[in-house]
C-alpha cells in the first residue's frame, strides 16, 4: 500500500501550491531606532505585505523613548522601506499597512507607557481586527529583556483572557541574538523567557536559519538519494563551515569589544550549520522532529584535548581591503586599546556519533579577511586507489561538496575530470548550481520568513533553550581556554587570518580552502 504523503511544512496545508498568510495579528517593536528595525524589521513587513502575505488588518506598534507622534513613526518606516526593502514600492501597499501604525512614547521601566500599549493593543483589536493576536519583537540588548517580559507579565499583555467565544489570542515573543554570553547567562535569561511565555510562545530568532540555501541543506540530503549513503565518516575527510567577512565592526564597538567573533557567529549561526550537516534524518520537517536531531548532535559534540593547537584566535591589524589601506581593530573608534576581543575565531570539534567517528568539523569565522562569503565544504577522501601516475594527477585535489550560504547562493561539486587530448591527465573541476540561474522567483529574505513563521506560529527554524544552552556547553571551555592565554594573535586586514588558523589544520594535512 502507497504511504501517505508528509505534508510539506513550507505551504498551506489546505493548498500546497499556495504559500502561507498570516491570520489577524499585530506586532509590537521594542528598539525601532535601532538598525536592526530600520535595515531588517521594517523592511521585512513591508514586503510580506507587498506579497500579499499579511493581513488587511496588520497592525506595527512602535515602542521607544522618542517623543514622536504615530506619523513620526510612520516617516521612519517609510525611510527604512524606501533605503532597504526588497520589493518595488507600491503607494497602496503602504497606505494601507500605514493605516495600522502606531507608537508609544516611554521606557522600559515606565508604567504608564506600558498601560499606554495595553489600550493601544485594544483599540486595535477593535479597529483593525487583529483579534488581540500580538508578537512582542524585542530589538534590543539581552540586558533590557528581563525588564520589558516582567513589565508585559505585570500589565497583563503576556497573556488574554478568551473572548464570549472560547477563543483566546495568541501573545509570542522575540528575541535576537546573543542569548546569553556564557552557559550561566543564557540559562538566567532562559528562566526569565519561561517564566512569563510557553517555550512554544519564546522565539528566538536566528536570521542564517532562514536563508534558502541553510534549509536546502535538508532539501539536498534528504530528497536525493545520491547524497546520503557517503554522508559518513567511510568516505567524508573533513567539514569546513566558514562565514566571513571582508569589512570591520564599523559603528558596532560598543556591542562587539567583549564578545567577539566566538560568541557573535560561532555559538549561533556556525553550530546550528554544523547540526544540520551532522543530524540524522528526522521523522518530519516539524519543529519537534528537527529540533530533537539537532540537540542529538549538540549533545554529541567533543572538544579535542589540546585547545592549545586545535582552537585559534586573532584580531585584525592595519592592512589593505580592496585596494584600500584600513585601520586595524584597536585603532577602531570605541574599542580599548588593549581589548583582548577576537574578531577571527576558529575551533574543531568532533561529534561523537557513529556517522561521524573520526571526522573533525573546522568552524572558522572573522571580520577583514579575504572576501565576504558563508559556506559549508564537505570534504571527501581521496579514492581508495588511483591508477594513474604521479603526473597524471599533479593539480588533482579531493572531492567535495559546497553549499554556498552566501553570496550566491548555490551549491558547488568539485570532481577529477580528464583533460581533453591524448594524455590520461586529470584535473579538477566545477560543477555548479545557483539559485538566480535555476529559479526565477526571488529568494525570500531571511527576516521575511522568520517573522511570517512567528505570525503563524511555525518554528521550526527557531532554536529553543536546550539547543542554546548546549551550544554554550560546547564554547565555553575554548572561551576560558582563551581568557588564560592572553591577547589574540594579529593577521592584517585583507588576509585569512591568524597564521595559527592554518597550523591547526597543517598539523592534520590539510588546509582551509580558498573560497
Amino acid at each position: 500500500m502507497a504511504s501517505t504523503p508528509r505534508p510539506n511544512p513550507l505551504r498551506d496545508p489546505q493548498d500546497r501550491r499556495l504559500p502561507r498568510i498570516a491570520g489577524p495579528s499585530s506586532l509590537v517593536l521594542f528598539g525601532v531606532t535601532g538598525d536592526l528595525s530600520r535595515k531588517k524589521v521594517m523592511p521585512a513587513i513591508y514586503d510580506l505585505a507587498n506579497r500579499g502575505l499579511l493581513p488587511p488588518g496588520f497592525s506595527l506598534v512602535g515602542f521607544a523613548r522618542r517623543d514622536w507622534e504615530d506619523q513620526d513613526f510612520a516617516q521612519i518606516v517609510y525611510d527604512a522601506v524606501k533605503a532597504n526593502a526588497r520589493t518595488p514600492f507600491r503607494e497602496e501597499v503602504w497606505r494601507q499597512l500605514s493605516e495600522g501604525f502606531r507608537f508609544v512614547s516611554g521606557n522600559f521601566d515606565d508604567d504608564e507607557a506600558f498601560d499606554t500599549l495595553r489600550r493601544t493593543m485594544h483599540e486595535l483589536e477593535e479597529v483593525r481586527g487583529t483579534g488581540g493576536n500580538t508578537a512582542f519583537y524585542l530589538a534590543i540588548p539581552p540586558s533590557f529583556f528581563g525588564v520589558v517580559v516582567d513589565q508585559l507579565k505585570e500589565h497583563g499583555l503576556a497573556e488574554q483572557a478568551a473572548d464570549a467565544d472560547g477563543v483566546q489570542p495568541w501573545r509570542r515573543v522575540v528575541v535576537e541574538k546573543p542569548f546569553g554570553h556564557d552557559l550561566e547567562s543564557a540559562r538566567e535569561l532562559n528562566a526569565v523567557l519561561d517564566g512569563v511565555f510557553p517555550p512554544e510562545s519564546v522565539f528566538r530568532i536566528d536570521h542564517y536559519l532562514g536563508k534558502e540555501t541553510v534549509q536546502n541543506i535538508l532539501a539536498m540530503r534528504f530528497a536525493n538519494n545520491m547524497f546520503e549513503p557517503i554522508w559518513n565518516a567511510n568516505y567524508v575527510d573533513h567539514v569546513q563551515i566558514t562565514m566571513a567577512e571582508d569589512i570591520g565592526i564599523g559603528g558596532r564597538a560598543g556591542y562587539y569589544d567583549g564578545i567577539g567573533a566566538a560568541r557573535d557567529v560561532i555559538q549561533n549561526h556556525l553550530l546550528q550549520l554544523m547540526a544540520l550537516v551532522a543530524m540524522e534524518e528526522p521523522t518530519s520537517f516539524d519543529a519537534e522532529s528537527l529540533r530533537l536531531e539537532k540537540q542529538k548532535v549538540l549533545s554529541s559534540v567533543v572538544l579535542p584535548s589540546r585547545l592549545d593547537i586545535t582552537t585559534a584566535r586573532g584580531q585584525y591589524s592595519p592592512g589593505w581591503q580592496g585596494g584600500e589601506k584600513v585601520i586595524g581593530f584597536l585603532e577602531e573608534e570605541g574599542i580599548r586599546r588593549t581589548s583582548r576581543t577576537e574578531t577571527f575565531a576558529a575551533i574543531t570539534l568532533h561529534v561523537d556519533t557513529r556517522r561521524w567517528a573520526g571526522v573533525p568539523f573546522y568552524l572558522r569565522t572573522g571580520k577583514r579577511l579575504g572576501r565576504r562569503v558563508t559556506e559549508v565544504a564537505v570534504v571527501f577522501k581521496r579514492a581508495p586507489h588511483l591508477p594513474f601516475n604521479a603526473t597524471s594527477t599533479e593539480e588533482l585535489t579531493q572531492n567535495a561538496l559546497v553549499i554556498r550560504v552566501q553570496p550566491d547562493e548555490g551549491l558547488t561539486m568539485r570532481f577529477g575530470s580528464k583533460v581533453p587530448g591524448t594524455a590520461m591527465e586529470i584535473r579538477d573541476v566545477n560543477m555548479d548550481f545557483a539559485y538566480g540561474g535555476s529559479f526565477t522567483e526571488a529568494s525570500a529574505e531571511a527576516y521575511e520568513r522568520l517573522i511570517l513563521d512567528v505570525l503563524l506560529g511555525d518554528p521550526p527554524l527557531f532554536p529553543r533553550h536546550e539547543e542554546v544552552e548546549l551550544s554554550w556547553k560546547i564554547l565555553d571551555p575554548i572561551l576560558e581556554h582563551w581568557a588564560r592565554k592572553g591577547k589574540p594573535e594579529a593577521y592584517p586586514s585583507g588576509t585569512w587570518g591568524p597564521e595559527s588558523a592554518d597550523k591547526m589544520l597543517a598539523r592534520e594535512g590539510r588546509t582551509w580552502r580558498r573560497p
